[in-house]
């Protein structure tokens, strides 16, 4: 008798054309209070379906590697990987068009309104408010991120132990970004490279060491 799969280790779906792509991403975008990030996983895996957990986590560590603001090359990797170049340039433009002109509208209202003196409270106890929500979105986000890590090749405690060095380097030793990702980064990779080739070799002969 077939096993039966689990819900996560079925088939991903994907966007019927470049039009439900852009129309995701826009709708992607105008959740993104505080980032895109914070929803993103939960709009691509859980809602749509079409990446896995740990697809999601491959291909957001790649975006956070290559230059440029994350959720713009995650966007772009999602689209090729459906579409292509077309879907590259598609899924990019759903994520920057919407909020680039509700930004322009924003700033143009917050300019006026800034003149006002009784507006000034006002007007930082709304961004102090909205940074709140935004920094418990992320939080929630790093938590639900955290469950496809217990699969991973180097296990649960090594990768808890990364995160909890790279989250100590960057807070408290103020260590540059680009030192944590080619120093933890590159150390987490070679690591994986040489299990992953282990266990080739082991498939290859047998089984045996």
């Amino acid at each position: 008798m077939a096993e039966t799969l689990a819900p996560q280790d079925a088939a991903p779906a994907r966007p019927a054309s470049l039009t439900e792509l852009f129309v995701a991403f826009t709708q992607l975008a105008l959740q993104g209070f505080g980032g895109v990030l914070a929803v993103a996983q939960r709009e691509l895996c859980e809602r749509r379906n079409w990446l896995t957990p740990r697809e999601f986590i491959d291909l957001l560590a790649t975006a956070q590697v290559l230059p440029g603001p994350n959720v713009c090359n995650l966007s772009l990797m999602i689209g090729d990987r459906f579409f292509g170049w077309r879907g590259a340039c598609v899924a990019l433009a759903g994520m920057i068009a919407a909020p680039m002109a509700l930004l322009l509208m924003l700033a143009w209202g917050l300019g006026h309104a800034s003149q006002a003196p009784e507006a000034a409270g006002w007007i930082r106890g709304a961004l102090t408010g909205i940074a709140a929500v935004a920094a418990g979105q992320i939080i929630g986000t790093v938590l639900k991120l955290s469950a496809p890590l217990r699969e991973h090749e180097l296990g649960a405690p090594a990768c808890a132990a990364l995160a909890g060095i790279a989250f100590a380097g960057m807070v408290w030793l103020r260590w540059p970004l680009l030192w944590v990702l080619l120093g933890l980064g590159g150390l987490t990779c070679t690591a994986t490279w040489f299990i992953l080739r282990r266990r080739a070799a082991l498939a290859q002969g047998g089984g045996q060491p």
